[in-house]
């Protein structure tokens, strides 16, 4: 079956988080991917967090927060990092299948679209970064709502920006919890489970798990 739209998660899906302290591997030393993992479930508690206490923080600003808490956690690491290290996340790697993928979904007629909690800034340069301009069609960003994923609004902006009833609309996402939001709100889903790690919100099952973005169709 084709879908109107193939809507993607940025942050893990299309783009390497862990790209960022790779980058500086050298220099951050050792604790390096430790750094970089709690960096990571520190920006996405943030989100939460704020989310839920109706305290808007941009994106930008939650990943700087949470770097600098990382720093705290991992003093091996060495503070005066923190400009490269932000500097290299709005230059994320993507992962090698994602721009092959994105190609051939435009090709069918259908839109190609991100829909991120990250900020405006933050994913225009990720996506010129990656040379992916050509192929998505819109950029969805949580500035708008102020407020984050899985607020249903959030899901809402793609429907309501293209017209579409939910089951139209293909979303997929490595964040098993942002699956959990996206079915919930009526998408067709599919995690895209590059951690392999165990399934989640059982009750809310995705259509489809994949390795990686080839195969989503």
């Amino acid at each position: 079956m084709s879908y109107a739209a193939y809507v993607f998660d940025a942050y893990g899906t299309l783009f390497d988080v862990h790209s960022a302290v790779r980058r500086h591997a050298e220099a951050v030393g050792p604790d390096g991917q430790l750094l970089s993992e709690i960096w990571r479930a520190k920006q996405l508690e943030y989100s939460w967090t704020r989310a839920l206490m109706g305290q808007w923080r941009d994106f930008w600003t939650l990943t700087e927060e949470a770097l600098d808490y990382s720093f705290e956690r991992i003093p091996s690491a060495d503070k005066s990092l923190k400009p490269q290290l932000l500097e290299a996340y709005f230059k994320l790697d993507c992962y090698p299948e994602v721009p092959a993928v994105l190609k051939a979904l435009k090709a069918t007629g259908a839109r190609v679209a991100i829909l991120s909690n990250g900020s405006v800034k933050m994913l225009d340069s990720a996506v010129r970064n990656a040379a992916l301009d050509s192929v998505i069609d819109d950029v969805f960003s949580v500035d708008e709502l102020q407020t984050f994923k899985t607020d249903p609004a959030v899901y809402d902006m793609v429907t309501t920006a293209y017209r579409l009833y939910p089951g139209a609309v293909s979303f997929q996402s490595s964040n098993r919890w942002d699956v959990a939001g996206a079915t919930k709100f009526g998408f067709r889903t599919i995690w895209i489970n590059r951690a392999k790690m165990p399934d989640e919100y059982r009750d809310l099952s995705p259509s489809l798990i994949l390795p990686d973005l080839n195969g989503v169709e």
